[in-house]
């Protein structure tokens, strides 16, 4: 799917996911839009994303700076309120829905607000589409690892914005409704590697909950590129699913420590967190296929279920408990990220 011509919007555009989409977007790789809005209400984001783009002066950053000039545009709005949703949506033909509360920890602590943010604004964003004839061709939800087989408030939500947003195909035929699902992205704001970094820089002791949890990582261009293998190939009510690496998250503190005297202290697992992460539970294996460097999860709805043929991708859970990083992987997938004297990397 080219998106020439066509206006974006990004809810939760100023987060970490929402600014990558936003630079590979002016960037050119999926077309030139006519419009992409950035939908959040973090004014102080907004105009510190704007102010990043105003002073791009080296000349790689031409294309995406005159971009910019003619296309990028800011609006502060809540996904809890519907009105401000509506406006933002009559005025969008693809849609990529990034807002949530995504901090596990917080979501425990609130757990009405998490249903606020990631339940009720998936729900606004549907009812703008189908109450109001919207030109809204796709919309692309973000979820997590987490909404699998949820123990944890964020992961009940996210699992239940899936639901509503799989559903919506029924009730908005003319719009495709697709989902997203990936798990720690490296270096993201509020991840575990620029935590344990900064307990590194300041002598230790590294947190680690327990020495058997495991995690899924990937690069925020990964997650990008799944959204727009989502945009451009998935069916409605599929969920893409990158095929991605997996770590022991004690062996991601080593690898940063790098031999250096500092204690890693186990802290146990904090309020809603799992050891270990699932992407495809056992029950969606049977209905998961796969497309390339991705596992497709088609929709449970018979009504929705378009696609025929291929054998499932799956036997069983696609979970990070089967690790596949040891110390060396992870220094390899690490390298783009960090100074070289941080891991050990030679240049």
């Amino acid at each position: 799917m080219r998106l020439d011509g066509k206006r974006v919007l990004i809810t939760g555009g100023t987060g970490s996911l929402g600014q990558q989409i936003v630079r590979r977007l002016l960037g050119g790789e999926m077309g030139t839009p006519e419009r992409i809005v950035v939908f959040s209400r973090d004014e102080a984001k907004q105009h510190y994303m704007r102010l990043s783009y105003l002073h791009r002066q080296e000349a790689t950053d031409e294309i995406i700076y005159e971009n910019f000039e003619h296309s990028l545009r800011f609006r502060i709005g809540d996904v809890r309120d519907y009105s401000s949703v509506l406006q933002a949506v009559r005025e969008a033909d693809v849609i990529i829905h990034a807002a949530a509360l995504k901090q596990v920890p917080s979501c425990e602590y609130f757990p009405f607000q998490a249903v606020q943010t990631n339940i009720l604004g998936a729900h606004n964003l549907v009812r703008s589409i189908r109450e109001n004839g919207t030109s809204v061709n796709a919309v692309v939800g973000i979820s997590t690892d987490k909404a699998c087989k949820p123990i944890n408030v964020m992961g009940m939500t996210k699992s239940i914005m899936e639901r509503v947003l799989v559903e919506a195909n029924l009730d908005c035929p003319d719009t495709r409704f697709v989902c997203v699902r990936y798990g720690n992205v490296i270096a993201s704001r509020g991840s575990v590697v620029p935590l344990f970094l900064d307990q590194i820089q300041n002598n230790g002791p590294v947190t680690v909950t327990m020495a058997e949890m495991t995690r899924f990582l990937l690069s925020l261009d990964q997650a990008v590129d799944t959204v727009f293998a989502a945009l451009g190939e998935a069916l409605p009510g599929e969920t893409f699913i990158p095929k991605v690496a997996s770590a022991r998250v004690i062996d991601l503190a080593k690898v940063l420590i790098n031999g250096r005297n500092i204690a890693i202290e186990l802290v146990g697992i904090r309020p809603g967190e799992k050891i270990h992460e699932i992407m495809v539970s056992e029950e969606e294996c049977y209905r998961t296929v796969g497309r390339g460097d991705y596992y497709v999860i088609r929709p449970m709805l018979p009504e929705l279920q378009l696609s025929v043929g291929s054998e499932p991708a799956l036997d069983g859970a696609y979970s990070s408990a089967h690790v596949t990083l040891d110390h060396a992987g992870l220094r390899q997938l690490l390298a783009p990220y960090l100074a070289d004297e941080v891991i050990g990397v030679a240049a």
